[in-house]
């Protein structure tokens, strides 16, 4: 019997709901609240459904996004979530089917790039993705840290840390996060619905647990930063303090306030162990410690993938730190973004437009998504055979044009 991919209906969302639980193996039981609170965030018509006969056995959701490009501008997305297929429908390409369906609207709304976050890694490169930022979370162990214990937690730079409340986060959060997407590629909008998810209001999944919330100022009152922690309550039999602050929030838009954030985290009384959440791979953490030892490296992986839909867009929308001029030839069958384009780019500006001139690099549409945000080096992906060198020293003049100082990074998952 033939399986249906379609939007669901208002009446089907619950169904819908469902599965998506399923999918992620999450109790099937879904509640009033939960419904009213997630179909009101959702696009209906950007919302699909894979159905046999009655039931549900797939799910694929898509929302406008804006994605921070290198040197602060930005780029529309369609960002997908929530994807889900059954385990009794699985190896029948119904992903393919809803994934189709998605990008085909997505370029025909002009939308530059399609982003999501991989549960697994081997899936989505077939599908034109690339990862195009990493994540790292380290274990901090403040006793060996090297840092004083006697410190106050004070900022020595003049400014000042103070703790605060959800409410002043939802108020001075969102232009901290502006300034964030100005000097970090990768870094995803947040809308009001997110800042109020996020500091605990509205329908939430989990028991919501109040963190404690601290804002550095600089000496002249501006707001740089803020973290938002939780601390668990552990004492060993000697009965000393054991306890871990996990940081669930930090956003540092200058180095004073990244290193006196976590500066003030290291020095909260019993605390003997930080946990950082996802942070960017070049973050100051463990430099910022006089023994870097004590920050051990829990996790290394890949966060924000990219889907180039428009080359041209993508390419023209970043800024370049050097002048020069490379042909691409992007492969992607039965995508939107296949063809040979011209990148003429300096610090000035960039212009990118199709062309018949001999190429440089030839490489997938999931290397361009890679290498669009700066993180990936095209010499190293020539030698590992996903970038075609056609002309002697194109990778390396590529990478002088595409790298970046600061690594992309994405702080959220959506």
């Amino acid at each position: 019997m033939s399986l249906d991919v379609r939007a669901v209906t208002e009446s089907e969302f619950r169904d819908w709901q469902r599965a998506l639980r399923t999918g992620f193996l999450r109790t099937p039981v879904v509640s009033d609240a939960e419904v009213a609170d997630r179909l009101a965030a959702a696009d209906l018509t950007r919302t699909l459904g894979v159905f046999d006969r009655d039931r549900i056995v797939g799910t694929f959701r898509s929302f406008r996004q804006e994605v921070s490009t290198v040197g602060g501008g930005s780029l529309t997305a369609d960002a997908i979530t929530q994807v889900t297929v059954s385990p009794t429908h699985r190896r029948r390409g119904l992903l393919g089917r809803m994934m189709a369906m998605d990008l085909a609207a997505a370029k025909e709304r002009g939308d530059a790039i399609a982003t999501l976050i991989a549960a697994e890694y081997p899936i989505y490169g077939r599908f034109g993705f690339g990862a195009a930022s990493w994540a790292a979370e380290w274990s901090v162990d403040v006793n060996r840290s090297g840092l004083d214990p006697r410190r106050s937690g004070r900022p020595e730079d003049g400014g000042r840390i103070d703790l605060t409340d959800g409410d002043e986060i939802r108020k001075a959060g969102p232009e901290v996060h502006r300034r964030l997407a100005g000097v970090r590629a990768g870094v995803t909008n947040r809308g009001a619905r997110d800042w109020e998810q996020g500091t605990g209001l509205g329908f939430q999944s989990h028991p919501w647990r109040e963190p404690y919330y601290a804002m550095y100022r600089s000496e002249s009152g501006e707001v740089e930063g803020y973290v938002a922690y939780s601390a668990d309550d552990k004492w060993d039999d000697a009965k000393r303090p054991q306890n871990t602050a996990t940081v669930r929030d930090l956003i540092a838009v200058t180095p004073a306030a990244e290193r006196a954030l976590w500066h003030y985290v290291c020095s909260i009384d019993w605390i003997a162990t930080v946990r950082t959440g996802y942070r960017a791979p070049d973050d100051l953490l463990p430099l910022l410690l006089p023994d870097p030892r004590a920050a051990r490296l829990l996790t290394y992986a890949d966060m924000l993938w990219v889907r180039v839909l428009d080359v041209v867009r993508v390419l023209e929308g970043r800024t370049y730190p050097v002048e020069d001029g490379l042909v691409l030839e992007v492969r992607d069958a039965g995508g939107p973004a296949g063809g040979r384009f011209r990148l003429d780019a300096s610090p000035a500006g960039a212009a990118c437009v199709p062309t018949s001139a001999s190429a440089d690099l030839a490489l997938d549409v999931a290397e361009v998504s890679t290498l669009a945000f700066g993180d990936e080096s095209a010499v190293r992906l020539s030698r590992l055979g996903r970038v075609e060198e056609l002309t002697a020293g194109a990778a390396a003049r590529a990478d002088l044009l595409f790298r970046t100082p600061l690594r992309p990074f994405s702080p959220d998952v959506f």
